[in-house]
């Protein structure tokens, strides 16, 4: 059974940090580009930031230069590290193993 499910999401004001965290299970996650993308209410889903299996990395302009994405293979996890947030970057993280697994999501909100 493929799993992924992140966490680290929180309240946090204008220009401080989190860290969310997938941990995946049921794939072969050394061989899986992964993915964060967000969802604010009524908008559409979009892509955040992915890594590939050789991690080569990918942002999306709006978190160009605040946030990172790494993985660690031995722990079947991916990370995404966001500094200087900003309350425009409030909305539910989910990660994505290659084209078709999801996360169930996790709360993001950036506000005083």
């Amino acid at each position: 059974q493929v799993q992924l499910v992140e966490s680290g999401g929180g309240l946090v004001q204008p220009g401080g940090s989190l860290r969310l965290s997938c941990a995946t299970s049921g794939i072969p996650f050394r061989f899986f580009t992964m993915g964060w993308y967000r969802q604010a209410p009524g908008k559409q889903r979009d892509l955040v930031a992915t890594i590939s299996v050789r991690r080569t990395t990918a942002y999306a302009d709006f978190v160009k230069g605040r946030f990172t994405i790494s993985r660690d293979d031995a722990k079947n996890t991916v990370y995404l590290q966001m500094d200087s947030l900003k309350p425009e970057d409030t909305a539910v993280y989910y990660c994505k193993a290659g084209n078709l697994h999801w996360g169930q999501g996790t709360q993001v909100t950036v506000s005083s």
